[in-house]
């Protein structure tokens, strides 16, 4: 299958570019998914059912890369994929739609609901040092077009947590920023239409936590691998929220880097689902509906959302 022209997805810290001329190889694993919709534990789940363990000998961050965040150089990411020889596991949040297409090549992705998404990057970002991440995308590739590309990119949010989770609904320059609602709903379409491919595995962030290990024997059945019964403990519960959490150090993403989180552990900081309503209220809800409908389908708008939205208001 094809999905016609790649489009290139720029950021200040990400480039989609970076997958050009990468070479796939049968069995691979990809991992895309929207930012803050599971991508860590799809990884940690898939490098479990791979080795058959719940311990590594690096951390996670090393043996599912970031293929085309901007913190490492290439030529190193490429070169410590190249070396593996398990089956590869690569991280991305560029959508299906700005990744070369390879029928080989399982492609896996995870919704969650957007307005948990918003109050997850919103303690992210407050845990991330910015200036150790300047540093090491200097030192990855140089300051070529980043003055260019932070001044094309929105301001930080700023004001209350209400005032913040309305500037990722409904940003003052949509499409901009690293994450927003509208990004967030243009990844999971480019999957949602696809999604009958044999290839393509799109998941939801909530049934991982109502179910996890029927949703794990459910990946492993996608990915062809074979589990004897007696291993599914020990592997389920090594994906549980409160053991990944204690094991920050080594299963936070881009852990390996020192300084880039103020405290790797908050990284996993909830994990729970209905954290929103902490700062958006019922009567609330008919704006925000509104904002969805304009940036993507009916059919996926209500898959993602459980219960259904209200209808939409005027915003």
């Amino acid at each position: 299958m094809g999905l016609g022209e790649r489009v290139r997805y720029q950021t200040s810290f990400t480039d989609s570019a970076r997958w050009d001329g990468f070479v796939f190889r049968p069995g691979d694993i990809v991992i895309s998914t929207p930012a803050k919709c599971g991508t860590t534990w799809l990884q940690m789940i898939c490098a479990l059912e791979i080795f058959k363990s719940a311990t590594f000998d690096r951390p996670l961050d090393q043996i599912s890369p970031w293929l085309d965040v901007l913190l490492r150089p290439l030529t190193g990411v490429l070169a410590d994929l190249e070396a593996q020889a398990h089956r590869r596991i690569i991280k991305t949040h560029t959508p299906l739609d700005g990744l070369p297409f390879d029928d080989r090549v399982t492609y896996l992705c995870a919704s969650r609901d957007p307005r948990d998404v918003a109050v997850s990057l919103d303690n992210h970002a407050s845990n991330t040092d910015r200036a150790v991440s300047l540093a090491l995308r200097e030192d990855a590739v140089g300051a070529v077009v980043l003055d260019e590309l932070l001044a094309a990119a929105p301001s930080l949010p700023s004001g209350t947590a209400r005032e913040r989770f309305w500037s990722w609904v409904n940003p003052a320059a949509p499409g901009k920023a690293v994450s927003d609602l509208e990004i967030m709903l243009h990844h999971l379409d480019t999957f949602w239409q696809v999604r009958d491919q044999p290839n393509i595995v799109l998941l939801r962030y909530e049934d991982l936590l109502d179910d996890l290990e029927g949703q794990m024997r459910y990946i492993a059945a996608r990915l062809g691998i074979a589990i004897t019964e007696t291993a599914w403990p020990d592997l389920v519960q090594a994906a549980t929220f409160a053991v990944m959490k204690g094991r920050a150090v080594e299963l936070a993403p881009e852990a390996s880097h020192d300084g880039f989180y103020h405290d790797r552990s908050q990284f996993f900081h909830s994990g729970s689902t209905g954290q929103w309503r902490q700062v958006l209220s019922e009567e609330e809800l008919p704006r925000y509906a509104a904002r969805v409908a304009e940036c993507a389908p009916a059919d996926l708008a209500a898959w993602i959302h459980r219960p259904a939205l209200p209808a939409a208001g005027n915003l």
